[in-house]
């Protein structure tokens, strides 16, 4: 049972150290996630044990994911009149987003000669994980993948996404946060939550209207993509 009872004790250790590192040195490459695995995972592989036992011991910080994911509707809610005044605006844009963000990545798969197994599983990549994992099931695709998928597309936003965004001098809070939680759910708004209230606050909102967006529209679409890139 030794492995069982400090693996929640590793976790954090490591996420705050990797938060402490982040924090002092300010490189957007540092990001907390990627260095908390990069932590824990040479470990485990060291002492040769297996993620189903390590994941046991933690599985508390798994279940306080939904209670995370409520507490997003209080910056929500404190940009309830911005939201009321652009909503139509607001709407139009995850939904580009979303057919933007599944089109391309399943598109790409099969230009590159995937199954449309491989197709499904990848086509909700910029959603958060539960919803993409339920979208790549009923497209008969691999939930497992998916999660590694979207977990790849989080980072990648986390890390990249604001580099990006003042590349092309998007300045305006709002805007900023609707792209980054359109294209790298929960780990980009987490990223624009420790930058900024208000792009917190928005990548929340896209994050949510994404996830219904593609939850309706991915069933329509992937048979569509098929029929004309497969």
């Amino acid at each position: 049972m030794i492995d069982i009872w400090w693996s929640l004790p590793l976790t954090l250790g490591a996420f705050w150290l990797a938060r402490k590192l982040a924090t002092t040195l300010k490189i957007s490459l540092l990001n907390p996630l990627l260095v908390s695995m990069a932590i824990i995972i040479p470990i485990l592989l060291l002492t040769h044990i297996p993620y189903s036992r390590y994941f046991a011991g933690s599985a508390i910080l798994n279940q306080l994911l939904q209670p995370a994911v409520v507490a997003l509707a209080l910056p929500l809610y404190e940009q309830l009149q911005q939201i009321r005044a652009r909503w139509k605006s607001i709407v139009g844009l995850c939904f580009i987003g979303s057919i933007t963000a599944m089109t391309s990545g399943t598109a790409i798969a099969l230009w590159m000669g995937a199954t449309p197994e491989i197709a499904a599983t990848i086509i909700p990549k910029s959603v958060t994980t539960p919803i993409a994992m339920a979208i790549s099931a009923s497209l008969h695709g691999i939930p497992a993948i998916s999660a590694i998928c979207v977990l790849i597309a989080g980072v990648f936003g986390a890390v990249f996404g604001h580099m990006l965004l003042n590349l092309f001098k998007v300045r305006i809070k709002a805007s900023r946060g609707l792209a980054i939680g359109n294209a790298s759910h929960a780990l980009g708004t987490a990223r624009c939550a420790e930058l900024d209230y208000q792009e917190g606050a928005f990548s929340s909102l896209a994050l949510v209207i994404c996830g219904i967006l593609t939850s309706l529209l991915a069933p329509f679409l992937f048979p569509v993509l098929l029929r004309l890139l497969g």
